[in-house]
């Protein structure tokens, strides 16, 4: 009877073990972690000597791999033997989480500057926008204020043409005048001339008469 009790005792203290340990299973969880040191070996078997640790993430050089699951390799001037299971033709996957964060962090970087760059050439873009309008205001400006020096330069050309030809006109005007003065003076002169002539002959006349009538008149008397 003590026997039995104490192997349904056994049995039932086994069990609360195996329910604990269920229990803690059940509720913890865990990692393989990566970060282990690899040995290198001396001959391809698990007893040989342990040549180096070798970190993951370690570039090897193959020399040759066998059918038992071993692969010779060289580190620098040691060759060594390491167990084929262990070695990859790519990185870890931890590296190759470190490279495409560093590669996504130089990216953002260069997210960040050319966003940075973008803005700066949007500013000088509308800054240069901007002037063209301003200049293209100006240049309608001046394109109008071309336009009038224009028209006041053909009016002024325009008016000086004008002004000869009254220039020339008034000389000619001038000139006939002067013309028609000489003229008139001529035929002043002329009756001048003609009436003195006209005198003369009548004072002669006059003279001849005034000697021969009293002469006449003297003759009938005696």
């Amino acid at each position: 009877m003590n026997i039995n009790n104490t192997m349904n005792q056994y049995k039932a203290l086994s069990l609360i073990l195996l329910m604990m340990a269920y229990k803690v299973s059940a509720e913890s969880i865990v990692y393989i972690t990566d970060e282990v040191d690899i040995p290198i070996r001396t001959n391809k078997t698990t007893k040989s000597e342990i040549i180096r640790l070798m970190p993951t993430g370690s570039e090897l050089s193959i020399l040759q791999s066998t059918e038992d699951g071993w692969t010779q390799i060289k580190m620098g001037d040691s060759f060594g033997w390491i167990l084929t299971a262990f070695v990859s033709s790519s990185p870890p996957a931890r590296d190759q989480l470190k490279k495409l964060t560093r590669t996504y962090n130089a990216n953002k970087l260069l997210i960040s500057k050319l966003a940075s760059e973008k803005e700066v050439l949007e500013n000088q873009f509308l800054s240069t926008k901007e002037e063209n309008a301003a200049l293209l205001i100006q240049s309608s400006k001046s394109q109008a204020e071309k336009e009038h020096i224009e028209q006041i330069y053909q009016d002024a050309l325009k008016l000086e043409h004008e002004n000869e030809k009254l220039i020339q006109e008034s000389l000619q005007l001038k000139a006939e005048l002067q013309l028609a003065e000489n003229n008139t003076q001529i035929q002043q002169d002329s009756s001048s001339r003609n009436w003195f002539i006209v005198g003369a002959i009548v004072l002669f006349f006059g003279m001849v008469i005034g000697f021969i009538l009293p002469g006449l008149f003297n003759r009938k008397r005696y």
